[in-house]
């Protein structure tokens, strides 16, 4: 309870920061809502911030404001673990699709990515620019039949994907009928604007495509597996030009 107390505070501590420079002005009342916390929770963390260093102004009396410095910046930016994935992944994206706009950081946006995952993760995601494919922009009768993602089901992927662990969904098929299947997420693809998951379907005991958007839960498993070439998924990219 305590370490998990300790990463909230954390947590607030460093939106506090965020919200303080680029709203300008707060009041106490109104970052405790924010946060559903207590106001005198929220003096404490401000007063701790200020030990810390951070120039924060407060306006006396009740109701009054709080504002951090506007020529502060706001330093380093520390990402959770699926914040730092998703961050990853388009960065992936924008280096595959090769954008002259852009992308003179990229690299070494990537590399400190990399490095903030843990030891044991780290060489796994350095590969990961392989792993994403970029095809042919969606046909406009696919692009209408796009629907909104499960956003809990698509994290699950994505740590499954980089994990190299089996997943357990619930799938929604082009004629509305659902399943449940197990499979192995080896590759994304994105036909723009539509992400696809290249996997190897234990139900159908063969390589698969599954649109992400019609994943309606999914769950990691214990079960690893060994990534297959893209060779093995040439039915699912037949006439797609990837690169």
């Amino acid at each position: 309870m305590t370490r998990t107390n300790t990463n909230d505070r954390l947590r607030r501590l460093e939106l506090l920061a965020v919200q303080l420079k680029q709203d300008g002005l707060c009041t106490i009342k109104n970052l405790a809502d924010l946060h559903n916390v207590s106001e005198r929770t929220i003096a404490r963390d401000l007063q701790l911030m200020r030990d810390q260093g951070l120039p924060i102004d407060a306006d006396r009396g009740r109701g009054g404001g709080v504002r951090l410095d506007r020529h502060w910046g706001v330093g380093r930016l520390n990402l959770n673990y699926p914040e730092a994935v998703d961050l990853l992944i388009s960065v992936a994206v924008a280096e595959q699709m090769n954008s002259p706009m852009f992308l003179a950081n990229l690299a070494s946006i990537r590399r400190q990515l990399i490095a903030s995952f843990s030891s044991d993760k780290r060489y796994k995601v350095s590969g990961l620019k392989s792993r994403i494919l970029i095809g042919a922009t969606a046909s406009t009768f696919v692009q209408k039949t796009i629907v909104s993602t499960n956003d809990r089901a698509v994290q699950a992927l994505h740590q499954a994907f980089l994990d190299q662990r089996s997943l357990d969904i619930r799938y929604k098929k082009e004629s509305g009928e659902e399943s449940k299947r197990s499979m192995e997420p080896h590759y994304l693809l994105l036909n723009y604007p539509v992400w696809y998951v290249l996997a190897f379907d234990h139900l159908r005991n063969a390589p698969r495509a599954f649109r992400c958007d019609r994943l309606l839960s999914a769950e990691v498993s214990d079960e690893r597996f060994r990534l297959l070439p893209k060779s093995k998924f040439q039915q699912s990219l037949k006439g797609n030009d990837v690169i």
